[in-house]
């Protein structure tokens, strides 16, 4: 294994009970940072504080449970852990809906939860990493951020503003070794995605592998990969993205989308 030269690193990983947070702190974990893992619900955050321990013995995951989109919640996790190396803006919520039934109600749920929240920390992180002349903020955004369904216009939103957020950010690390970027991943396999896949065929003596080929053939045949990515593999690009190989990328978007978007940038 590549030694990514983050021993030691401690890392703010946002929604990392699953999915692809949670791959994204275990592949952190495998390079010797300290995670801190981040949810809701303080049973889940602990049974995958556990779970990374027993794997990586030599690092020191903790319990931040919090809910991030609530202030007071987010101002008790500053005074917890005032200080990190990494923080990678992950936690977001989504769903299909038609434009003609996302109320403002809606529209300010995913701004708080997918913007603000993310925006919040970053602020309160990034003059401690410019003072000490070393971080990483990693925004996690999606294919939809520069291509968008209709499906979801709701999401797509938030996730083409990480863009400019992570632009407007990084503009302030000039000369430092603060580097401040977006990940756009496209269509993942995280357990959401394999339980909708499951109920979309219920067959039994159908390989998910079958499941999975049929579903992109029929709903994602611009996926050049036609199949879906796989969390570790986001989790991989995160961890080099946090690492001192990759300070030359400053507010960039690092897409890996399998293809589905059609342009050259």
């Amino acid at each position: 294994m590549m030694d990514m030269g983050l021993n030691d690193k401690t890392a703010l990983v946002t929604g990392s009970t699953k999915g692809i947070g949670k791959a994204i702190a275990i592949e952190l974990a495998k390079e010797g940072v300290h995670v801190l893992i981040n949810g809701r619900s303080y049973e889940e955050v602990e049974r995958t504080v556990n779970e990374i321990k027993s794997d990586f013995p030599d690092t020191s995951p903790q319990n931040a449970a919090a809910d991030i989109v609530d202030i007071g919640q987010r101002e008790a996790l500053f005074e917890k852990y005032p200080n990190i190396d990494i923080l990678v803006n992950n936690m977001g919520i989504y769903e299909i809906m038609q434009y003609e039934d996302v109320d403002d109600e809606v529209w300010v749920k995913y701004f708080r939860t997918n913007v603000l929240a993310a925006n919040g920390l970053s602020k309160f992180y990034l003059p401690k990493m410019l003072k000490n002349d070393y971080g990483r903020i990693i925004f996690i955004a999606s294919e939809e951020a520069i291509m968008p369904s209709g499906q979801m216009p709701q999401y797509g939103m938030t996730k083409s503003m990480l863009l400019s957020l992570s632009k407007s950010l990084s503009k302030l690390t000039i000369g430092t070794e603060v580097t401040v970027n977006t990940i756009l991943p496209g269509p993942t396999l995280s357990e959401n995605v394999h339980q909708i896949i499951e109920g979309i065929y219920p067959n039994k003596n159908m390989a998910f592998l079958e499941k999975e080929k049929d579903f992109m053939t029929k709903n994602l045949p611009q996926s050049e990969i036609q199949r879906f990515i796989k969390p570790i593999e986001i989790g991989r690009l995160t961890t080099f993205v946090c690492s001192p190989f990759a300070s030359a990328f400053k507010g960039s978007p690092i897409r890996m989308d399998g293809g589905m978007v059609p342009t050259i940038f």
